[in-house]
C-alpha cells in the first residue's frame, strides 16, 4: 500500500479524498493555485506545493507541475479527483513514464472511453444500447445543421471530451444548432482543451440514469447498482438518487451487465461510470463512460456501504477486488443535493465573493437516517470566479426514498450560507415539488416545472400560519431579552401587550402569544377576536441564531432567521418571506405609511454576475429586437448569452471583450 499520495485536484473532492487517504493512514500532499492557497484541501493534507496562478490552464491543468510536485514531495500515486486532468490519458501516461500511479484507470481505457465519439463506437462493438447519432468529425457549424436535418429534432450537441454539462446544447431547429454548436465548441476549447463536438437524438422525456462499475487489474469487474440524475439544468446534475425510483431489478441487471461487459471489451481497472439515457418505458441507450469517480458517488456509497475512493486506492496499488458482484446489496435510498454559488432568483447566474457565514447542517447518524456534507469551503473562505461554483453536497440516506427526501428537506433548511448568492431555496423547494416526490422524472424536470424562472416557492395560508407563529415567537423571545438588557422587568408597573399582528407574505395574521411550560402557546384570533386554532412551539433558540430548530405541534421545523425592523425575514422550505411583527396600534400606524417605489434600469445592459466580457455583439447606434444577442459574460467555465428584453436601440457601450466586470456593472445603454 501507498504511504503517500497527492491529490491533483481541490475544493471538496480533494477533501474527501484526504479523508479516506487519512483513514487508511496515507499521508496526503495537496496542490493549489494562487487563489487556493487559504483552501481547506490545503489545511487538511498533510504537505501542500504551490503550482501556480489562479486559472486552470496554468495550475491544476499542468501536467508537468503536477509531477514535479509527485517529485518534491516523494509522493507514490496521484488521485485526480473528477474534471481538471482525471480523463487525460496523457496525464496518465505521464505519471506512468514517471514512475508515479495513477488512481484510476489504464491509459488505454481512458483513451477508449474518455473521449465520447470513440467510447460510442466501442459500445457499440460490445451490443450496448446506444442513442442514433453522428460520431464523425464535424467541420463547421453548417455541416452540423445538416447532420441534424438527417437525424431529426430535436438533436444534442456535446463536447466530445465534455464532462459536467460543459459544451452541451439541445437544439430543436436548424437555426439553434448553428448557434449551439458555435457555442459548445467554444466551451469546450476553453474548459477542455478539445473543440470536437458530436450530434446525436436527444430523446424526448429522458431520464438520466447511470451504472457504477469498478474493476481491477486482474479482470474482475462488479457494477454497485444505479444512480438517475435527471434533475439537471443546463445539462448539468443538480439533484441525484440511488436507486432510481424508474428501475426494476430486472432493467437494473441489464443495465448493469451491459455496464460491465463495455468496461471488459476497454480492461478497465478502477471506479468508473457508464451513463444511459432511459425512456419512461425503461428503454435505455448509452450515452458516455466517465473515467474517473463521479460527482454524485456518495449515494452509492450510502446504499452500498462500499468506500469508492478507498476501492480505488486499493485497486491502483495492485490489490484485488475483495467485493463479488453476488455481495452488492443495495439498502435504503440516499439523496444528494448540489449546493452552488449561483443566484437561483436571477436565472442562476454565478455569484462569487467570501463566505461570511457557512453553518452546514451537522454530519450524522441517527435512527436510521445519515446526514452527511462533502464539502471544499469555510466560514471566512472565498468563492472564486476562476472554478466550478459547487459549494458542497449535501447527503441524506434513510430506508426509504420518502424518509431520504423528507431528511434532505429538513437539512437544507438547517443549511446557512451568506455573504454570497446560493441555490439551497431552490434545492429546498425541489424536495417539496410533488412531481419529484413522486419519481416522475426527466431531464426537462426544472424547465417544464420554472419555465418563468425560479421565483421562490408558493406561500400557502397553511405555511403563512407556521411562519407567522414562529416569528411571533421570536419577537417574544426578543423582547424579552430586551425588557432583561434594559431593566424593565423590576417595574411592576409595566405592562406589555401579548398580542400581535403578524404581517406575512399579503396576509396579516392576529395572535397572541403565551409562554408554557418549556416553550409557547400561539393563539391566532378572527376578526372578531375570538380564538380560532391554538399551537404548541418548543425551542431552544436564542437571538442571533441563523436557524430556529424546534417543533411545531409535534412537528420537527427549522426555520431560517435573519433579523429586520420589526420582525425577521424568514426562509422554509424554498419560501423567503418578511414578517413584521407588530402591536395592533403599530399594525394601524404602518397601513398608512406610503409604500417606497423602486427605480428601473430598463435602458441599461447590467452585468447579472461576476465575470469575463467575451465578446460584444452589437455596435453603437445599432437597433435590436427582443431576444436579439447583446453580448457573452463568461463566469466559472460557463459562457452567458445576455440578449435584449426588448426592441431598442444601443447608444453607448461600455465593456469591451476582455474586461473583467463586477455584478450589475453597466455593459451598455440604450437610447
Amino acid at each position: 500500500m501507498f504511504s503517500k499520495i497527492l491529490i491533483a485536484n481541490r475544493g471538496e473532492i480533494a477533501c474527501r479524498v484526504i479523508k479516506t487517504a487519512r483513514r487508511m493512514g496515507i499521508k496526503t500532499v495537496a496542490v493549489y493555485s494562487d487563489a487556493d492557497k487559504d483552501a481547506l484541501h490545503v489545511e487538511m493534507a498533510d504537505e501542500a506545493v504551490h503550482i501556480g496562478p489562479a486559472p486552470a490552464a496554468q495550475s491544476y491543468l499542468v501536467i508537468e507541475k503536477i509531477i514535479d510536485a509527485c517529485r518534491q514531495t516523494g509522493a507514490e500515486a496521484v488521485h485526480p479527483g473528477y474534471g481538471f486532468l482525471s480523463e487525460r490519458a496523457a496525464f496518465a501516461q505521464a505519471l506512468k513514464d514517471a514512475g508515479i500511479v495513477f488512481i484510476g484507470p489504464n491509459p488505454g481505457a481512458i483513451e477508449a472511453m474518455g473521449d465520447k465519439i470513440e467510447s460510442k463506437k466501442a459500445a457499440a462493438a460490445a451490443d450496448v444500447s446506444t442513442v442514433p447519432g453522428y460520431l464523425g468529425v464535424i467541420e463547421d457549424a453548417g455541416h452540423a445543421a445538416r447532420i441534424a436535418d438527417e437525424i431529426g429534432y430535436p438533436v444534442m450537441i456535446k463536447a466530445s471530451a465534455g464532462g459536467g454539462g460543459k459544451g452541451m446544447r439541445i437544439a430543436h431547429s436548424r437555426d439553434e444548432v448553428q448557434e449551439g454548436f458555435d457555442r459548445a465548441r467554444s466551451e469546450a476549447k476553453s474548459s477542455f482543451g478539445d473543440d470536437r463536438v458530436f450530434v446525436e437524438k436527444f430523446i424526448v422525456e429522458p431520464r438520466h440514469i447511470e451504472i457504477q462499475v469498478l474493476g481491477d487489474k486482474h479482470g474482475n469487474v462488479i457494477y454497485l447498482g444505479e444512480r438517475e440524475c435527471s434533475i439537471q439544468r443546463r445539462n448539468q446534475k443538480v439533484i441525484e438518487e440511488a436507486p432510481s425510483p424508474l428501475l426494476d431489478e430486472a432493467t437494473r441487471r441489464k443495465m448493469g451487465e451491459q455496464a460491465v461487459a463495455l468496461a471488459k471489451a476497454v480492461n478497465y481497472d478502477s471506479a468508473g461510470t457508464v451513463e444511459f439515457v432511459a425512456g419512461q418505458d425503461k428503454s435505455f441507450y448509452f450515452l458516455e463512460m466517465n473515467t474517473r469517480l463521479q460527482v454524485e458517488h456518495p449515494v452509492t456509497e450510502l446504499v452500498t456501504g462500499i468506500d469508492l475512493v478507498e476501492q480505488m486506492i486499493r485497486v491502483a496499488a495492485g490489490e484485488p477486488l475483495s467485493i463479488t458482484q453476488d455481495a452488492v446489496k443495495l439498502t435504503g435510498w440516499a439523496v444528494e443535493s448540489r449546493v452552488y454559488a449561483e443566484d437561483p432568483y436571477r436565472g442562476f447566474l454565478p455569484s462569487i465573493g467570501r463566505l461570511t457565514r457557512y453553518r452546514p447542517p451537522a454530519e450524522s447518524v441517527s435512527e436510521g437516517v445519515t446526514v452527511r456534507n462533502d464539502t471544499g469551503v469555510y466560514e471566512g473562505g472565498e468563492i472564486s470566479l476562476f472554478y466550478d461554483p459547487m459549494i458542497a453536497k449535501l447527503v441524506t440516506h434513510a430506508p426509504t426514498r420518502a424518509a431520504a427526501i423528507a431528511a434532505q428537506a429538513d437539512a437544507l433548511d438547517a443549511f446557512v450560507i451568506d455573504g454570497i448568492q446560493h441555490n439551497i431555496p431552490f434545492l429546498a423547494a425541489l424536495m417539496d415539488h410533488p412531481r419529484w416526490k413522486e419519481g416522475r422524472l426527466s431531464t426537462g424536470f426544472i424547465a417544464e416545472e420554472y419555465r418563468a424562472g425560479f421565483l421562490g416557492a408558493a406561500l400557502t395560508p397553511t405555511l403563512a400560519r407556521k411562519l407567522a407563529a414562529v416569528a411571533a415567537v421570536i419577537d417574544n423571545v426578543g423582547n424579552a431579552r430586551k425588557r432583561r438588557i434594559s431593566g424593565q422587568l423590576a417595574g411592576r408597573a409595566v405592562v406589555f401587550e401579548h398580542q400581535r399582528v403578524v404581517r406575512i407574505g399579503d396576509l396579516a395574521l392576529r395572535c397572541e402569544v403565551d409562554r408554557a411550560a418549556g416553550g409557547f402557546i400561539v393563539t391566532f384570533l378572527d376578526e372578531a377576536g375570538r380564538p380560532a386554532g391554538t399551537h404548541e412551539l418548543r425551542s431552544g433558540w436564542h437571538p442571533g441564531e441563523p436557524v430556529w430548530n424546534g417543533v411545531y405541534d409535534e412537528e420537527a421545523m427549522a426555520v431560517q432567521v435573519r433579523g429586520r425592523l420589526n420582525g425577521v425575514t424568514l426562509a422554509h422550505r424554498g419560501v423567503a418571506v418578511e414578517a413584521v411583527v407588530h402591536t395592533n396600534r403599530e399594525a394601524e400606524l404602518a397601513a398608512l405609511m406610503p409604500e417606497k417605489q423602486q427605480a428601473g434600469s430598463f435602458k441599461q445592459l447590467l452585468c447579472p454576475m461576476p465575470g469575463l466580457v467575451v465578446s460584444i455583439a452589437v455596435s453603437e447606434g445599432q437597433e435590436v429586437k427582443a431576444g436579439e444577442a447583446l453580448a457573452i459574460v463568461e463566469a466559472m467555465k460557463m459562457e452567458n448569452v445576455l440578449r435584449a428584453e426588448r426592441d431598442a436601440t444601443v447608444k453607448t457601450i461600455l465593456a469591451k471583450a476582455g474586461d473583467s466586470l463586477a455584478v450589475d456593472a453597466i455593459i451598455l445603454e440604450f437610447a
